[in-house]
């Protein structure tokens, strides 16, 4: 018999013990994780029910057609809707994506594509650095320097240009104030643009570069590896960034409360106006609120804008799963 045919009873022993040992990890490490996950629908549950539970006087008041269609709001009369602050949300949250994308778009490529070496670390610091500031500083910075500048110099210049088109005319119609709903979505592009920029260059960056020098020999410019190489690679990534740009701009409060007006009145469409967001009513009314109707309808507006959140995520990832089905069946 050779020596390799003999038992080791000492390694089987051991074998076992860190069999037993491994067995034992598998099941804390994934009971661990499997808590961590349940914990967040947990938590996710329990907002949902708080809301409710302390919206529930209002709902029962109001109903949810009346709640949402309703302009009022006046706290003496008890009379509350959200549709003002909602189109506030909804206007100035879709202001700051139209400007912020495109932009983000353009410097994710620079970074990725076109920087030389020597610049594109500095650059990618810096847009990190704008994403740390606190939301007060851009509220503070745009009331004080941005609102009159703007007011002054970009305002006129807008309703000269835009004011004689039809739609666009009553976009840019009424008074030179500086704050209003422009404004704010201005503010928001800026603040959002290091979040969305930041996931594009790195989703970009994941791109294999084989992909892209294929295309470059074929012939291809910048411009078409980019778009019809890097963003079909990439696009789950690219609506990643813009659904988290559009989950900062929907619950942006301190920086939108300084600068969108802060006036439940709707008296056009222009969004030179000042105007109101679900998330400034709450900051500027919730410490002072009085308990009961007053309350209760703004944990309702939070309610809202939780469910607008939920609906927009909901839709951009239906929109997801038709795009890889229409590129599956290609």
């Amino acid at each position: 018999m050779s020596i390799d045919a003999l038992p080791m009873k000492g390694a089987s022993r051991t074998g076992a013990k860190r069999s037993g040992g491994g067995c034992l990890g598998d099941f804390l490490f994934f009971n661990l994780t499997r808590c961590a996950a349940i914990l967040v629908l947990v938590a996710l549950a329990g907002i949902m029910v708080s809301l409710l539970i302390g919206a529930w006087p209002a709902i029962r008041e109001f109903g949810v057609i009346g709640f949402l269609k309703s302009s009022d709001w006046n706290p003496p009369m008890a009379k509350f809707g959200a549709l003002i602050p909602m189109y506030g949300t909804l206007v100035t949250s879709l202001i700051a994506l139209v400007i912020a994308v495109p932009v983000s778009f353009g410097i994710a490529l620079f970074l990725t594509e076109l920087s030389p070496r020597w610049l594109r670390r500095p650059l990618g610091i810096a847009i990190e650095l704008l994403a740390g500031i606190p939301s007060i500083v851009y509220g503070m910075w745009g009331l004080l320097v941005f609102a009159p500048l703007f007011s002054k110099y970009a305002q006129p210049l807008i309703a000269a240009v835009f004011g004689k088109i039809p739609v666009l005319g009553a976009l840019v119609d009424g008074p030179h104030y500086g704050i209003g709903l422009l404004t704010a979505g201005i503010i928001l592009a800026i603040m959002i643009i290091p979040f969305i920029t930041s996931v594009m260059r790195d989703v970009f960056e994941v791109t294999p570069a084989l992909l892209k020098e294929s295309a470059y020999g074929l012939g291809a410019t910048t411009w078409e590896v980019v778009w019809q190489v890097v963003l079909p690679y990439t696009r789950v990534g690219v609506v990643g960034g813009i659904m988290l740009g559009l989950g900062r701009a929907l619950g942006e409060t301190m920086a939108v409360t300084f600068v969108i007006g802060n006036t439940n009145s709707l008296e056009g469409i222009s969004l030179f106006l000042p105007g109101n967001s679900i998330t400034s009513a709450l900051a500027n009314e919730f410490a002072e609120a009085e308990p009961g109707l007053h309350t209760a309808s703004l944990i309702y507006l939070g309610l809202v804008l939780f469910a607008i959140t939920l609906v927009v995520l909901t839709v951009s990832k239906v929109l997801l799963l038709r795009v890889d089905r229409k590129q599956g069946a290609h």
